[in-house]
């Protein structure tokens, strides 16, 4: 990678037996099977552009006909059970209109639109490989963050659906300018919560093209949101600042509209906020949470070198003798939720800096 922040590419780590136990407890295995080498063995493809005849990256892919209309069925019945628990009887009105390859990034993951043929409606949804540093995130942002989020894993393949929004880079070079001051003052707000839920659930490299912003229309006024869509980062890099979106070049613009916007004491008070939604989060998740952790904490996501980095860097932030002590990422993330949910209430803790 050629930020300065982030120098290693990350590797994919395997999910083992005990996360597999986890996730069938909670309904997360696929019951029809799915590999992600299947849908590379496509004949060819063609680049996708944009509306504005800009390469996307991604590539749409073909296979031979009998291949394709058996890898159609799959996919419609991996589209039911995300979307509808599995009930086999809405096939008929479904169709795969594309299938799309990504060119760049860890995952390359596979893109599928699937249409309602009675009403044209359509919706994505992701294959990738399955990596147990992106399935934690993804399980840890289902429990701890304002949105829900539906994933399947099979095997060695995952699958997630499509989160709906405004990609941050995207929003910020041509819709920004043209909110109005209250709106602007209400997105400063919004970067300040979503950088603090990012540093304390330890997810990284939340930069602009990471995460999304949904705009909800109000009935005297239309609110953002920010969510983020990339969990490859969960717990892996060293650097402290990796957690914290402010510190990544690409959200300088966001950074700008929280020191433009917001007094230092208004900060201080949405940090605040958004640690006590966290706190009370994780208390009434507190045995799925427990039962996560154990998990991760057996297991490896990172490397030593990082793992040392982060914790003494936690420790300097916090002198919480936790971080000190912590024997794997799986440690550093409970002893961050300890420390959140006994001292949420102290303002000047985990300082971002703004």
């Amino acid at each position: 990678m050629s930020d300065p922040l982030m120098l290693l590419k990350k590797p994919s780590y395997p999910i083992n037996n005990s996360l597999l136990d986890y996730l069938e407890r909670f309904d997360r295995i696929s019951k029809v099977p799915i590999f992600y080498d299947d849908l590379l063995r496509f004949s060819g493809s063609i680049n996708v552009y944009d509306k504005h005849d800009q390469d996307t990256l991604w590539v749409r892919v073909y296979y031979t006909e009998f291949e394709r209309s058996e890898i159609d069925l799959t996919l419609m019945k991996i589209y039911s059970l995300l979307h509808s628990d599995g009930n086999l009887g809405i096939i008929k009105f479904l169709n795969v209109d594309s299938i799309d390859y990504c060119t760049f990034g860890n995952s390359k993951p596979f893109r599928i639109k699937v249409r309602n043929i009675l009403n044209d409606n359509y919706t994505h949804f992701y294959i990738k490989r399955a990596d147990a540093s992106r399935v934690y995130g993804l399980e840890l942002e289902h429990i701890l963050s304002p949105d829900k989020i539906n994933f399947l894993v099979y095997k060695d393949t995952l699958i997630e659906e499509h989160i709906m929004g405004i990609a941050g880079d995207v929003f910020i070079k041509t819709l920004l300018a043209d909110c109005t001051e209250t709106e602007k003052s209400q997105i400063a707000k919004e970067f300040v919560k979503f950088n603090e839920r990012c540093m304390i659930r330890l997810l990284g490299d939340m930069r602009s093209y990471n995460y999304v912003i949904i705009p909800i229309h109000d009935f005297d006024q239309v609110v953002y949101r920010i969510r983020a869509i990339d969990f490859d980062q969960q717990c892996f890099e060293g650097n402290f600042k990796v957690y914290r979106p402010q510190f990544f070049k690409e959200n300088y613009p966001m950074v700008k509209l929280v020191k433009d916007k917001l007094q230092h004491s208004s900060i201080e008070q949405y940090k605040d906020e958004e640690r006590a939604v966290l706190a009370k989060r994780i208390h009434s998740a507190e045995n799925r949470i427990k039962r996560l952790l154990q998990i991760m904490g057996s297991d490896v996501i990172s490397t030593d070198e990082h793992l040392n980095q982060l914790k003494l860097e936690l420790y300097s932030y916090t002198n919480d003798l936790n971080f000190k002590k912590a024997k794997s990422m799986g440690n550093v993330m409970s002893a961050a939720f300890e420390f959140i949910t006994r001292n949420f209430k102290n303002t000047n803790l985990f300082n971002t800096g703004f």
